[in-house]
């Protein structure tokens, strides 16, 4: 089994909650790249990307998974939605564990994140659904595509697990 899986999927995918479980499903930490990243900055995604701009958070982005890619450590790591989205991302990824898409349908992914303010990306539904649309052709670069659009959070634990043997 590889040494670390690095979960990948658009808002609303689970990656958060479904890592959590398949890190102690595994017996590994979990880690969350979005709460790494606010750790760092000392300050809410929302309040850089309001304050800094997208491109200050991706480079905070790329520079909180680089420390974790660069740790060797066996974890479950949920990145953010857009950050398989960028080469140097998917780079830094590849060789360092399995790349693992949570494939959720739109609607459930809307569904999940509507009305959630600390979503900056989320907040206007056709440019949310654009976003997604741009997305689908980066997460199908993972190593490993799992269903995620069912509730049943153990059976896609198990999914992962099976998947990544």
């Amino acid at each position: 089994m590889s040494r670390a899986i690095y979960l990948v999927g658009f808002m609303g995918s689970g990656k958060s909650t479904i890592g959590r479980r398949l890190a102690a499903a595994l017996g590994w930490p979990f880690a969350d790249l979005d709460e790494d990243i606010e750790a760092a900055a000392g300050r809410r995604i929302a309040d850089i990307f309001s304050t800094d701009g997208e491109a200050a958070f991706r480079e905070a982005e790329h520079a909180a998974l680089a420390a974790r890619v660069r740790s060797g450590d066996a974890i479950v790591l949920a990145l953010g939605g857009g950050a398989f989205a960028f080469p140097r991302n998917r780079e830094l990824l590849a060789g360092a564990g399995t790349s693992v898409w949570l494939d959720c349908p739109f609607a459930v992914a809307l569904r999940r994140v509507e009305g959630f303010a600390h979503r900056p990306l989320a907040q206007d539904p056709a440019q949310f659904r654009a976003l997604f649309e741009k997305r689908i052709a980066y997460y199908s670069m993972a190593d490993v595509r799992i269903p995620a659009g069912s509730d049943d959070l153990d059976e896609i634990v198990r999914s992962i697990v099976e998947a990544v043997k």
